[in-house]
This record gives structure tokens, sequence and C-alpha cells, in this order.
């Protein structure tokens, strides 16, 4: 018996790093995974694994800044499984570490865009479709110790996070609180994933506030997948509402 078994989950930027750590988790705990990315060629590799392991997966090439392709994600959730338990907002970028007087309009946008509103549009999709299942559902969402602190990315980063941690907590408060609707965060700190190939220049007052904070531990993907999927399972089934960090110790 998996501690998942029989769940419809959607884990979006599963083509690598932490999504895909966590999706890889969720299907041998037993879930039936939407797998949810932009690039179809790493979805597909990831999918093969996932199956020759004896598990369940689908892809959906989805961009997360696009509204037609989060709704398109979960129907295609609904119509090949028939519900849609767990939704897990992982795909986000980086900011080069840019604070404010540096911050174009383009990048702000950008950075918004996959980062909290696409998340946003993914868990009011999803709650439409959980609201009226017998059993609700949980939202996981991936946000980050910069959702909580400062210096742990720019300044667009950071109001990314803050914003995606403030989301998680009014989905407790309303759909949980008077619902059956759960949703938590995670708040990783340095992991090892891709998306240290997205810091191509980092500001330079960015990357002096990010040095003063300390050197952060490297935790791997299956730190956060661990974490994931307890907060997917029953096994957390009176927490709602919260934001764990797993950084290492890097913030303590």
């Amino acid at each position: 018996m998996g501690r998942l078994d029989n769940k419809v989950a959607i884990v979006t930027g599963a083509g690598s790093g932490m999504g895909k750590a966590i999706a890889a988790e969720y299907a041998q705990e037993g879930a039936k995974v939407i797998l949810a990315d932009i690039n179809q060629e790493t979805l597909e590799a990831v999918a093969e694994e996932i199956k020759a392991a004896g598990g369940k997966a689908t892809i959906s090439v989805t961009n997360i800044a696009n509204e037609d392709d989060i709704n398109a994600m979960v129907a295609l959730a609904t119509d090949t499984y028939g519900s849609l338990d767990i939704l897990v907002n992982n795909a986000g970028i980086m900011d080069n570490f840019t604070t404010v007087g540096n911050v174009s309009n383009e990048l702000y946008d950008k950075v918004i865009a996959i980062n909290l509103t696409g998340p946003f549009k993914a868990a009011r999709a999803a709650i439409n479709v959980m609201e009226k299942q017998e059993n609700g559902g949980v939202i996981v969402n991936n946000a980050s110790v910069g959702g909580l602190f400062g210096a742990r990315g720019g300044a667009v980063y950071a109001i990314s996070k803050h914003g995606l941690i403030g989301l998680t907590k009014n989905i407790a408060a309303t759909y949980g609180r008077f619902g059956k609707i759960r949703a938590n965060a995670i708040a990783p700190g340095g992991v090892k994933t891709n998306i240290q190939s997205t810091i191509t220049a980092v500001d330079p007052l960015g990357g002096q506030a990010l040095q003063a904070a300390g050197e952060s531990p490297l935790g791997e993907p299956s730190d956060i997948a661990h974490l994931a999927t307890f907060l997917a399972s029953d096994e957390s089934s009176f927490i709602d509402g919260d934001v764990i960090k797993a950084d290492g110790g890097w913030t303590v």
C-alpha cells in the first residue's frame, strides 16, 4: 500500500529537479501523476522512467504563464483519471538577485507570471474541481526561503514567493478551515537543481546581500520530494496553512 494510492496528482515543473523528484515519488507511492512542464522532451523522459518503475504518468506540455494551458492541464487530469486530488505548484524561475532599482518591466512581468500568477490560476482551477469532490483535495506550493526573508533572492523573486505563501495561507483559512481543501507551502533553501543554471548575471548589490546571508547547504531534490509526499498524504491531515522550511538549517 502506498501513501498516495489512487490519488490523482498534478506536478508542475515536473521535467527536472524537485518537480521530477516529487512526481517520481508520488508515482512510487501509488498516485496517478500528470507531469506538467514546458519542455515535452524532458517530460517524455520522466514519464518513461516512472512507467518503467511501475508507476502511472501522463504528460501535459504546459506553460504555467498561459491560462489556457493551465485549464487544459487540469482538464487532462479529470478527463484521464476522473478526479484531481493533489496539485503541486512547483514550477518557478530565478531573477539573478536583481534589486528593485534594476528590475525591468519585462523581468518583473516574467517572474510574477511564472512564480505567482500561474500558481494562483492553477490553484483556482484545481479548487473548482476539488471543492466538488467528497474528499476535497490538497495543494502543495513550493515556495522558498526567499518568501520568508529579504536576501535569498532578488526583489521580484522575493515578491513572488512571499505572494505564494500568502496564497497558501488564504486557501487554508478559507477552503481548509471551512471546507475540505488543505494547502501548505514548502520553503526550500539551496537545492541541487538546474534552476541554478538560470542565474547568469548576478546583480552586484543583490549578490552582496546574499553573501551576507551566509553560504547555504545544498539539499537533494529527493529531500524536498519526501516532504511534498508527507504534505500530500493523510499523515499530514491536521497540518494546514503552514510553511515548512527545508534548508538544512541555513536560516536557523
